[in-house]
């Protein structure tokens, strides 16, 4: 069954990735290899308390969203725009999949469905009709 639409919630310890079309979802849950641990700045010191960005990570998190024809990334923090990043420079065609990003608490497996359903029937809406 074909899936043209995907939402990715993410974070720094998971993704869950929805690809789904009106009756079907197929659910997909990437983990990072070494999940993000907050780090504290002090004073003099050399670092800016951020991890490091996990790009093997977002590779597999692009991996699996490659066969969506639209990906909206929602999540709560800094992942979702560091997904972007990643994408933006190691593959372009992926970069162009990424219709919206918005910033989405921790909702369940149905709400963030229920969200990215609604999101792409006002943006499906909002683009010239073909044909």
């Amino acid at each position: 069954m074909s899936h043209y639409h995907a939402v990715v919630w993410i974070d720094h310890h998971q993704a869950r990735i929805y690809h789904f079309n009106a009756e079907d979802i197929q659910t997909l849950r990437v983990l990072p290899e070494n999940p993000h641990v907050h780090l504290h700045h002090h004073r003099g010191s050399d670092t800016d308390g951020h991890a490091a960005e996990d790009q093997h990570y977002y590779h597999q998190v692009a991996a699996a969203i490659a066969d969506a024809g639209e990906v909206l990334i929602v999540g709560p923090g800094l992942a979702k725009g560091e997904l972007v990043k990643h994408l933006d420079s190691h593959d372009p065609v992926w970069r162009k999949k990424i219709v919206g990003v918005e910033t989405v608490d921790h909702p369940t497996d149905k709400e963030v469905v229920a969200h990215a359903r609604k999101y792409f029937r006002v943006e499906d809406r909002l683009r010239p009709q073909r044909g």
